[in-house]
């Protein structure tokens, strides 16, 4: 085995030391540490999707109750929204301020907490400020913790590995599709909520608990806080990435990338995202968010509500048709995870865009005629266009350093939030107006925006975080 310790010394500390950790935590292979890491982290994620669209699924039975217009559906949708575009940004600061897990933590008890909230309020108003709160916590949580999955990922293999997790966020959607379906018309739409939150308290336990990002507290100069996450990473398994043969100058050329990026540690800045190594990637990551959760929670949040209202489809069969979607976009997710590092980011993105806006331009011609129609092309469309929603978890750290990966990701994901609060409110406005068809091609449309920016993406795929980003 390689004696790194020999390696950190032939350069001057703290330098050598930051490259040495950095260093160990590539050098260790994926193990049971890493795992518990992803299995709880990705428990939070999944109540924040199960959260996200519980709404959409208690909405059919809403708008009977309540006497919501097309307009009061849309606003009522894009209020969680709201409140993501302000947990995004907000606990990105808190996040590089004060760690990955303190800013976890309080993004999930938040959302817990007000999704009882959710289940206790009884008329429009209560309920819009309810979700608005909500959204801040959901809106904070995913960021988070795809910067603090991506700071324990390595580079050979990083996009099966993120993704496997980054995986739950669909079985989210999907959980909350088939609870949705079950419990909505049994019981009541407040369950929808109840089913959502109470978990939540428990995962809010489970992280607090969780060991800090070695790679964030490396970024702070915090070493041997460090070390002792790293020892804790290698003692959970005693394979190592490299082995005797590897020779000296292979072992150089990975520590001169790593000591790069380690030689000036700078405080978290909003204005480094605009400098010019970052403007681009930061302009073309927005293009994406935006663009494709445009499309993807236009259609899924939308879509119980369109079997009922356009279609005029009995609760159950709404709740049921709309829950197909969410199944195709967890297999294909599933797909993509596992396909993601060999066609490399940038090429599936592409190919996405140009399958969803196909399937939809389709769709814009024939949705008048069948809910069926709907089913198949809208929520394969859904479908495909979910797995870059989920990639984009998986790229937009890589394109950042350390020192701003959780404000940089937060940043990006807010236009996800405004996106998404848009859609429903424009979807509202169009139905009303034009019709089923023109909604569908506005989607179309959107998918041309989203082929633009991938063309422009920077390829990240087997490369280490400290290379892809100075």
């Amino acid at each position: 085995m390689i004696d790194c310790d020999h390696v950190a010394s032939r350069t001057t500390e703290p330098v050598a030391r930051a490259a040495h950790l950095l260093f160990r935590i590539e050098n260790v292979p994926f193990s049971r540490w890493h795992t518990k890491a992803r299995v709880i982290m990705g428990s939070a994620t999944f109540f924040d999707a199960f959260d996200a669209l519980s709404l959409a699924f208690a909405m059919p039975v809403l708008i009977g109750l309540w006497h919501l217009t097309p307009t009061e559906i849309g606003v009522l949708i894009a209020a969680g929204y709201l409140g993501q575009f302000i947990g995004a940004l907000t606990f990105g600061w808190i996040a590089e301020r004060f760690g990955r897990v303190p800013s976890a933590t309080m993004t999930v008890g938040v959302m817990s907490v007000m999704g009882i909230a959710c289940a206790f309020a009884g008329n429009f108003q209560l309920l819009f400020i309810a979700r608005f709160v909500q959204g801040i916590g959901v809106g904070g949580e995913v960021p988070v913790a795809a910067a603090y999955i991506s700071e324990l990922s390595q580079a050979h293999g990083r996009g099966r590995f993120f993704m496997l997790y980054e995986l739950i966020f669909p079985l989210g959607l999907l959980g909350a599709a088939q609870v949705g379906a079950f419990v909505v018309p049994r019981f009541g739409w407040e369950y929808m909520f109840l089913v959502g939150a109470l978990p939540g308290l428990i995962v809010t336990f489970l992280i607090f608990r969780l060991s800090e990002s070695p790679r964030w507290l490396i970024a702070r100069g915090r070493f041997d806080e460090a070390e002792r996450v790293i020892e804790k990473i290698e003692a959970s398994t005693t394979k190592r990435n490299l082995d005797t043969q590897h020779d000296w100058v292979e072992v150089e050329r990975r520590l001169a990338k790593i000591r790069g990026a380690s030689q000036t540690r700078k405080q978290a800045s909003w204005k480094e995202l605009f400098s010019q190594v970052y403007r681009g990637r930061t302009l073309i990551v927005w293009l994406l968010w935006a663009s494709s959760y445009f499309v993807a929670n236009g259609i899924n949040n939308w879509l119980p509500s369109l079997y009922r209202t356009v279609y005029h489809l009995p609760l159950q069969e709404s709740l049921r048709m709309a829950s197909v979607s969410n199944v195709l976009s967890a297999c294909a997710v599933l797909l993509c995870a596992f396909l993601v590092d060999r066609t490399g980011r940038r090429r599936w993105a592409m190919a996405c865009f140009v399958l969803s806006g196909f399937l939809l331009l389709v769709l814009g011609t024939v949705a008048t005629g069948s809910p069926w129609s709907v089913m198949v092309l809208g929520s394969s469309a859904y479908a495909v266009m979910g797995t870059t929603t989920v990639m984009l978890y998986l790229y937009t750290p890589e394109i950042y350093p350390t020192r701003m990966r959780a404000i940089g990701t937060g940043l990006a994901t807010s236009w996800l939030r405004a996106a998404s609060a848009a859609a429903p409110a424009m979807v509202g406005v169009v139905l009303s107006g034009y019709g089923i068809s023109a909604v569908f091609m506005m989607f179309a449309a959107t998918t041309v925006i989203g082929l633009f920016a991938s063309t422009r993406m920077i390829e990240t795929t087997n490369r280490s975080l400290e290379e892809i980003s100075p």
